[in-house]
């Protein structure tokens, strides 16, 4: 019974939650896939950066391969364009067009690696770059090391939840 519930513990620390404001606990995003959902306001308005003009549409096929990044410490707990908090720690990534939020599973090609990650900002704005991973998806993925991979990113579907209620919510985003 002790060890029980040693390892009952030992499983509430380890799993992340959502970073609040003034709260430094995580939790892994909910990824799943709500086909009734609609995209958060305002994130699908065509919207411009570095001179470049961005137009947001909803894309039931997309399917790319290309290069992802990760960013992380720069970014940690400033609001996402849907509002929710970033958070390094939670798998999750910023995408230049898909509504808001999305899952997409993105697959490392170097190592086979996979991962399905709750889209909730907007990014990457460096030419050649597909995707934006959280560190935490990078490191499941294998590149935060190298900091880029090449990947294929396949569009699942508009995102359960949102804002707060996504921040009360757990699912796993591994399989």
């Amino acid at each position: 019974m002790l060890i029980a519930a040693a390892g009952l513990s030992l499983t509430a620390c380890a799993t992340p939650r959502y970073a609040t404001p003034g709260s430094s606990a995580h939790v892994t995003p909910d990824t799943r896939v709500d086909r009734d959902a609609q995209p958060v306001r305002g994130t699908m308005k065509p919207y411009k950066v570095g001179g470049r003009w961005y137009y947001p549409k909803d894309d039931p096929g997309y399917n790319e391969v290309g290069i992802a990044s990760w960013y992380g410490p720069q970014h940690q707990g400033k609001p996402t364009a849907t509002g929710e908090i970033f958070d390094q720690y939670a798998p999750s990534a910023a995408h230049k067009t898909l509504p808001l939020p999305a899952i997409v599973e993105v697959t490392n090609l170097e190592n086979g690696k996979k991962i399905r990650v709750r889209v909730n900002d907007r990014g990457p704005f460096v030419d050649g770059r597909i995707i934006d991973l959280s560190k935490a998806a990078a490191e499941e993925l294998g590149m935060v090391g190298k900091g880029t991979a090449k990947v294929r990113v396949r569009y699942i579907g508009p995102a359960a939840g949102r804002g707060a209620k996504a921040r009360d919510q757990v699912a796993d985003a591994r399989y």
